[in-house]
């Protein structure tokens, strides 16, 4: 009979992690191996603890591939990794003097939900205290879909959260309404109090920021005022495009920014277009703004939409066929907030009318949506085929880094018409333009703005082009 080999199951992992953190940056070895812990491992699979469903898939997607690849060289086997959300115990014995196994520590249980604030409770810290916290409990990282148009952020947000006032700050995220910045700025909140229950974070929306600044300076209690965001280890703004012509109140942010930031305290934002497109700021603390990181989020692509909706679907256990699935993906391209609407008005219909939701009744009860979504979803194909007709390119010139004057006027004229007829933002415009940044279609549509005051003809033309533009979409 064949002696049994005791293999090292602990050795093989930690060797794997030394060799993949010498051909990563020091900043993604501590983000995403840092909290990694060896569970168990068999013939077949090697059990590794991660702290979230977030942290699982994104470790996952990134380095999926490259860990299994580096474990089976070393071990020379055809291992695996499964990754175990939280602590699960070991299903195998402990190897003798693996401590790794041994002295893994019992994760403690997430605190309850703090009760709801009393009608005039003020309060934005948050913190343990019962009644003192406003963060959104779906707000989470867990509960963020991931998809080529918010992984950057989603990542960035991820890597703060972590590491709070260190890497990534300030941070501000930006882009249009119901694309997850609020979800972002929020999941950064409950992961910090998770990890480090022991810090000050204050998250607050703008408008309440001015509102709470002008009562108490009414009061002549700046000192409390100050005291409480200017003490606090992660502050977040959610919607900083409030602020505008605000004047005495963005003196006060740029002050208690200053403050922070000198103390390496953590600061996030969130706007809904770039810092540059902001009016009435003064340059001061629009260049604080932009001192850090600023991250845009797209409309979800089709891909991100159905994942969106099947989490939402699986969190509420609500029954949806699939045709249907498709037909609200495929028409409501705007952005989360009208999917999870339109998903609504379905089920409450479902609930209230006592009918299964079909293909012909889903159509029927969103059309509405549908028309308003399908408008601005063809506005941009429209746009680029109209304009690219009456100057003799292609849409695909119109797309490419080329820039002969042939190309680059109906490039420009295209931009501005799309600016003017729909609520796309400069950076979603310049997505679809070949990725171009939302700078280049500020000044394309500067350009064009300029040049209608000195061309006679430019005017007429591009009011003929929308004219044609509209009677398109209407037919």
């Amino acid at each position: 009979m064949q002696n049994e080999v005791n293999w090292d199951w602990s050795s093989f992992w930690s060797e794997t992690v030394n060799q993949l953190k010498a051909r990563i940056s020091e900043q993604e070895s501590v983000m995403w191996f840092g909290n990694l812990e060896y569970l168990s491992g068999t013939e077949e699979v090697i059990r590794i603890a991660v702290p979230s469903s977030f942290y699982k898939d994104q470790i996952s997607q990134r380095y999926g591939a490259m860990i299994n690849e580096t474990l089976e060289n070393i071990s020379g086997r055809k291992l695996s990794v499964e990754f175990h959300v939280g602590n699960p115990q070991p299903v195998d014995k402990p190897i003798e003097n693996d401590e790794k196994v041994a002295d893994i520590p019992e994760k403690q249980p997430a605190a309850p939900s703090p009760k709801p604030k009393q009608p005039g409770m003020h309060s934005h810290t948050v913190s343990r205290r019962p009644g003192n916290d406003i963060l959104n409990p779906d707000y989470t990282f867990e509960s963020f879909v991931i998809g080529d148009n918010n992984s950057f952020a989603a990542n960035a947000a991820y890597a703060i959260s972590k590491n709070p006032g260190t890497a990534y700050n300030p941070c501000l995220f930006y882009g249009g309404v119901g694309l997850g910045k609020t979800h972002l700025i929020q999941s950064i909140g409950h992961s910090v109090r998770q990890d480090s229950p022991e810090l000050k974070i204050v998250y607050v929306t703008a408008e309440s920021f001015t509102n709470e600044f002008l009562d108490m300076l009414k009061k002549n209690n700046m000192h409390q005022f100050k005291n409480k965001y200017r003490s606090v280890d992660v502050l977040l703004i959610d919607d900083i495009h409030f602020l505008q012509s605000k004047d005495s109140t963005q003196e006060e942010v740029f002050h208690t920014f200053n403050a922070l930031y000198e103390s390496k305290k953590q600061i996030v934002f969130t706007c809904d277009r770039p810092v540059s497109e902001l009016k009435n700021l003064t340059d001061r603390l629009r260049s604080r703004f932009e001192r850090g990181l600023n991250v845009d989020l797209r409309p979800p692509d089709l891909e991100t939409r159905q994942a969106i909706l099947m989490k939402k679907i699986e969190s509420r256990n609500i029954s949806i066929s699939p045709e249907v699935l498709e037909l609200i993906c495929q028409n409501i391209t705007s952005n989360v907030r009208d999917l999870e609407s339109a998903l609504l008005k379905l089920v409450a219909y479902a609930e209230l009318v006592h009918k299964d939701i079909s293909v012909d009744i889903a159509r029927e009860q969103l059309k509405d949506k549908f028309t308003s979504s399908f408008q601005t979803n063809i506005s941009v194909d429209l746009i680029q085929k109209i304009v690219s007709d009456y100057f003799n390119v292609s849409t695909a010139d119109l797309k490419s880094k080329k820039r002969t004057k042939a190309v680059t006027l109906p490039r420009q004229i295209a931009m501005y018409i799309l600016r003017e007829l729909t609520e796309y933002s400069t950076t979603e415009i310049g997505y679809e333009f070949g990725g171009r940044d939302h700078t280049t279609v500020m000044h394309a549509c500067q350009r064009i703005e300029s040049r209608m005051k000195t061309d006679s003809t430019l005017e007429p033309t591009i009011n003929n082009l929308i004219r044609t533009v509209k009677d398109n979409i209407k037919s």
